[in-house]
Order: structure tokens, then sequence, then C-alpha cells
């Protein structure tokens, strides 16, 4: 028989039973299904947040509180020993070759007339802080390097600050309470969205000193260095370590550049890629396992067929095939419904949460259902190939 002939009667044999082929083929729709989507959310998440740390500024370089793996206190809280004297020296050192800002976070609630907004962030910074972390104004203004010494009450207010507290109107101008002090609005944030669930437009920039002043803050909890050109990365990050090193140790501080920040996520969020592809395709197995399931029943019950397709000539190769092509037919079209349906899905899930589809995510759903298909479909397709035509033919 040619292979053609085969294709024939493999197809025949599944549309007569209607029913149990698309049961069968089920399994592996949902697995491969799964798959797709699951890697879509995993590559979506990696993509979104490079962009996030990309849009910071590609020649960053972040100075932390304490040493990853260092020393701590014994509640096991990081000891830091940053002050914004030292941002400043950092500034005044490489000014050539870099600028230097610093921040310290809180949180604290805000309030305007009668509208209370509680656990905003409170970002306390310096002047420079557009410049060295990649920050756009919409409305107003930044405040100045005269305004930060002195510690004028000012600040630049998110969107989610102008559109609580304000009804999204113009705040430029208004005076608003942070944490009981009154800060006048001369500027507002463009809109960030959310990361990991957290809203970075409900933040509220005001002075360093101003916030130091008001929380009683005396270290900083970043320092920001941000080299004038990419090549210049390696020589300020090694003069930051030199300069900082006059005054602290090793354990007081660490150095993050953008590229190992990036290079740490990645690698776990394409270990959590590789995890849910992992949970996704058990389904697949489980949809192979519901294919062998088929076919050897498949194969009892065309005991007598295959007899008589023998007696007349058909070869152990033929039904050998046969029986495998049905298979493979089975766990393709599976794959094909299943990859259909996991790009939309995904393409619908990206209008609410980060998911993007890659083409490799498809090419091994598509392949492992292939594999599917040949592995789980051997054994009954041996079976078959091995039954006696005699013996066959005087099955009951």
């Amino acid at each position: 028989m040619n292979l053609r002939e085969i294709i024939q009667i493999s197809f025949r044999s599944l549309v007569a039973n209607k029913l149990r082929t698309i049961l069968t083929t089920l399994g592996i729709v949902i697995g491969v299904f799964a798959v797709i989507l699951l890697v879509s959310i995993g590559s979506g998440l990696q993509a979104y947040i490079t962009s996030e740390i990309s849009s910071l500024g590609s020649n960053l370089i972040f100075v932390i509180p304490g040493r990853v793996g260092g020393a701590r206190t014994p509640g096991g809280v990081v000891s830091n020993k940053l002050l914004l004297s030292d941002s400043r020296l950092l500034q005044q050192r490489l000014k050539n070759s870099a600028d230097i800002g610093a921040v310290v976070q809180q949180l604290a609630a805000l309030k305007y007339k009668n509208k209370t907004d509680k656990g905003v962030s409170i970002l306390g910074a310096t002047a420079n802080y557009p410049q060295v972390v990649k920050t756009d104004i919409v409305k107003g203004i930044f405040f100045s390097l005269g305004q930060e010494r002195s510690g004028e009450k000012v600040a630049i207010a998110g969107q989610t600050i102008v559109t609580n507290l304000f009804n999204g109107t113009n705040p430029i101008g208004q005076k608003i309470s942070v944490a009981g002090e009154k800060y006048t609005i001369i500027g507002t944030l463009a809109k960030k969205g959310a990361l990991f669930g957290i809203d970075q437009d409900n933040t509220i920039i005001i002075p360093i000193t101003a916030a130091q002043r008001q929380f009683g803050i005396t270290n900083v909890n970043t320092i920001y260095v941000s080299a004038k050109k990419s090549t210049l990365v390696a020589t300020v990050k090694n003069d930051v370590s030199k300069i900082l090193l006059k005054r602290l140790t090793e354990d007081d501080f660490t150095l993050e550049t953008q590229e190992s920040t990036l290079s740490t996520i990645n690698n776990i969020t394409n270990i959590l890629s590789i995890a849910l592809g992992g949970i996704a395709a058990i389904s697949l197995l489980v949809g192979g396992i519901g294919i062998m399931n088929i076919m050897l029943v498949s194969v009892t019950e065309r005991t007598k067929e295959i007899g008589l397709r023998k007696a007349i000539g058909a070869k152990r190769s033929d039904i050998l095939r046969q029986f495998l092509l049905e298979s493979v037919i089975l766990s393709l079209t599976g794959g094909s419904l299943g990859i259909a349906l996991g790009v939309g899905a995904s393409l619908i899930l990206s209008n609410f949460f980060v998911s993007q589809v890659t083409p490799w995510s498809i090419f091994i759903a598509f392949g492992f259902s292939v594999l599917v298909g040949v592995v789980f479909g051997m054994a009954p397709a041996i079976r078959a190939s091995r039954l006696s035509p005699i013996e066959a033919l005087r099955y009951e």
C-alpha cells in the first residue's frame, strides 16, 4: 500500500468515530493551550520588567545599602550607612564622567481639603533626579537645586494623586498635606502604570532635604549614578567604589548596574517560564496517555479488520504505519487547535495583563504534540501490526 492510501484509510477510521476522536484530541488541545498561554505570561512579564528597568536609563548604576549576601543586623535588616554627603562627594569627584542623585523613601498619607489618600510613596530626591533617572514632567517644573538645599516644601505629584485628590484637574499651585506638613505642588509626573501590582503613579516627589527633616531620616535609600557615556560605566563603577571605600567598608554598600540587574531578572523570569511550561506540559502527557489508551481500544475493536487486511495482502509495515499515522493525526490536530486557542487567549489577555507570544513556545508546543503522537501511538501500532491474520479473523 502506498502512503496516500494509508492516509485515506486513517482519516476514514477517525471520522467514523467522531466523538471518540474529538474527546481524544481534547487532551492535546488543553495541553498545548496551557503551554502557549503560561509561557506567554512568563515571556510578557520578562519583557515588561526589562522595559521598565531599561527606561530608567541604560548607563545607570545603583548604590544600595549593605552587601548582597553580606553582613546584617541581628534582626536580619541590612545596616544602612549611606549618607547624602556620599552622593554630593561622588557628584563633586565624578562631575566630568557621571551625574549622581540620591533618594529616601517613606509611606505616608496625603490630604487635600476633605480628601485623603493613604499609603502614598513619598520620594525625597535630589534636584537632578529627572536627569539621573529618566523622569518625565508633563506639567509644571521640577524643583531647583536651591529649593533642594533650602528644603523648600514643594512637590511633584504622580497621576494617581492627580486623579484621587484633584479629580484630574490641574493641581499646579495647590497646597497638599504630606503627613501633616503643607507642600505646594509645582509639577506633575507622566503616567507609568503598575508594576507587580504596585501603582507607580501613587507617588509624590519632594526635596530630599525636606524629607529628611520631616521624617527624621539621616541616611539615603539609594544613590543613583548615571554615566555620561555607556563606555564609561565600568570605569565610573570602579571610581564610585574607590571613593566610597575611603569612608565605608565593602560590607556597607553594593553596586548594581543595569546589565547585572537585567541579567538577574532575566534568569528568574526564564526559570519561571520554564516552570510554567513544565507544569502545563504535564497535561500534554496526560493527553498522550489518552491517545495511547484510545488507540489500544481501537486495535481491539478492529481486530477482524486488521486480520482481513493482512489476509488480502497488507504488510505488517502497512498496519504499523496506519495506526501510527492515526495517532499522529490526532496529536497534530489537537496541537494546531491548542496553538490557535493559546495565541488567541494570549492576545486577549495582553489587554489586561502582560502577555507575549514567543515563536519558540509555539515551536516547542507543536513539536511536543507531534512527539506525543509518535511515542504514545507506537505501542498500539506495534500491537496491531503483530496480530496473526488467522487469529484476528477468528476474533469475536
